[in-house]
């Protein structure tokens, strides 16, 4: 079903039920919505598809109906960077009026004080190595609350370091849900998890479980 007459839409890259991968909810069953573009270029994006195949318009309500059919899982706005549509606003309040548990995953670059009361807010705090750190909005980490996750994806040792000082510096712990990830491919899980317990740093070692459930599969999951 597609936009129709004058109705909210907003440009969808795709739509999934899989596993929730990553935050601290993952294992859970989850709805994703994924939508089209984004105004970042990070080095390691494993999701460049979502600007680069366009998408399809899809009302508000189309989108409701669809995340109906999962009443129980979680449900995810992502992309992409789903905060540059405007409609994604109207669209988390909907889903948190129904009741039900909402995650917008965000690049970081966009003040996310607009995002409806509830929702929880994941924002990637991009490292060095991601080519975009100059581009990070990091009043974002005054406007976040205990409910919501900051998420640093981590390339090598020197993304670590600036990952590690700013936890420190901003005394990040206990204020928010803090996630280390590591770049696949590119940085060992077990050398990353091994720099955390040297520096005793209170922070979640998060592994891309979707990566590791359906390793040949790069979209849908």
């Amino acid at each position: 079903m597609g936009a129709e007459g004058d109705e909210k839409s907003l440009v969808v890259c795709e739509l999934f039920h899989s596993i929730q991968g990553e935050s601290s909810r993952a294992g859970l069953p989850c709805f994703f919505i994924r939508l089209a573009g984004c105004n970042l270029h990070c080095t390691y994006c494993d999701t460049r598809y979502a600007c680069e195949t366009g998408g399809e318009p899809r009302t508000v309500t189309d989108l409701l109906q669809e995340a109906a059919r999962y009443p129980d899982s979680l449900v995810e706005l992502t992309g992409g960077e789903p905060l540059l549509q405007d409609n994604a606003y109207p669209l988390l309040q909907r889903l948190a009026d129904a009741g039900r548990t909402v995650l917008v995953e965000t690049n970081g670059s966009i003040d996310v004080g607009r995002v409806p009361a509830g929702v929880v807010r994941i924002v990637d705090l991009n490292c060095p190595s991601s080519g975009m750190t100059d581009r990070m909005d990091f009043g974002n980490l005054e406007r976040l609350t205990r409910h919501d996750e900051v998420k640093f994806v981590i390339g090598d040792r020197a993304d670590y370091l600036w990952a590690r000082d700013l936890v420190r510096e901003k005394k990040l712990v206990g204020r928010h849900h803090l996630l280390f990830s590591a770049v696949a491919g590119k940085l060992e899980p077990a050398l990353l998890a091994g720099w955390i317990l040297e520096d005793r740093l209170s922070v979640r070692l998060q592994l891309q479980l979707h990566r590791i459930l359906w390793p040949a599969v790069a979209r849908g999951v």
